[in-house]
């Protein structure tokens, strides 16, 4: 495997980040994203936004998402899915302060 690009590494830190905390998440992050389950939740997602955007629903570059009602990404049952905005489906619930609504989430 070839080493990586120390640069490229460096240039993706924040002022409060070192080198080895950004390997260590990206690592983290790999090692999340091949978890057989996720790959099915994410599986399901692209499907469900490919079904909607052959039915005519979204297009590419319309900002919009393909959401499930229900919130579970493995229940991929066409009476589930929504169309919103990312915006909305992105983000969480907020009190009048702006913080989470439900901040263990």
């Amino acid at each position: 495997m070839a080493a990586p690009n120390y640069y490229l590494i460096m240039s993706n830190l924040k002022r409060w980040q070192t080198a080895a905390e950004v390997r260590a998440h990206r690592k983290a992050q790999a090692k999340y994203q091949k978890d057989p389950k996720e790959v099915e939740k994410r599986e399901n997602r692209n499907q469900a936004r490919y079904q909607m955007e052959r039915a005519g629903k979204v297009h590419k570059g319309d900002n919009k998402d393909v959401e499930h009602k229900n919130g579970n990404a493995l229940d991929n049952d066409k009476s589930n899915w929504r169309i919103g905005s990312r915006h909305h489906n992105r983000s969480y619930p907020r009190t009048s302060r702006a913080r989470k609504l439900h901040p263990n989430d």
